[in-house]
């Protein structure tokens, strides 16, 4: 596994990316995602802090910090599924 702690002023953005592994996300702060897809769709997360969220490996998307304070989360990849 790889676990990467991500902090984002308000306003920043993570550029499109590909999710190449299975991976649990636990926000250290309350916050808003506003994400981007590449067919152009658009959608909005409300983070609350210690609250973990997972997705499969293959999503792509451009998060950006919609809030007005800083957002950090703690980001869990799995290289390999138990199993």
């Amino acid at each position: 596994m790889r676990v990467t702690r991500w902090d984002f002023a308000p306003g920043a953005e993570t550029g499109f990316h590909r999710h190449g592994w299975y991976y649990v996300v636990v926000p250290v702060h309350d916050g808003t995602l506003h994400i981007e897809f590449p067919d152009g769709s658009k959608a909005e997360a409300a983070l609350t802090a210690g609250v973990a969220y997972q997705r499969p490996a293959g999503i792509e998307h451009n998060v950006i910090n919609g809030g007005t304070a800083p957002l950090s989360f703690v980001e869990t990849e799995l290289k390999a599924l138990p199993g």
